[in-house]
């Protein structure tokens, strides 16, 4: 496998260093989409948010809630959390 450049190395490192930043503007999207998903498309975005919650480390007993009450409004509630957390 080829070395790195070190520009490669610098864009590399800031990805990781600003995850959680990068995860919280995904799920601000994700939550904007499931507002306007209706039928097998909102059961998929469930399924992506769900993803994006465990990488944002939520206990898996809320990301379970959340789901279950198909709640968008619970959603953003949770996002605005997260987002005075960081």
């Amino acid at each position: 496998m080829p070395e790195r450049s070190k520009h490669q190395e610098k864009i590399i490192k800031n990805y990781y260093q600003n995850y959680d930043a990068i995860a919280l503007q995904r799920l601000q999207e994700q939550v904007t989409d499931l507002y306007l998903a209706e039928g097998k498309a909102r059961g998929k975005m469930w399924e992506q948010i769900t993803k994006s919650l465990e990488k944002l480390k939520v206990p898996a007993s809320r990301i379970k809630h959340l789901v279950e009450s198909d709640d968008p409004a619970l959603l953003a509630k949770l996002l605005e959390e997260l987002l005075a957390k960081s």
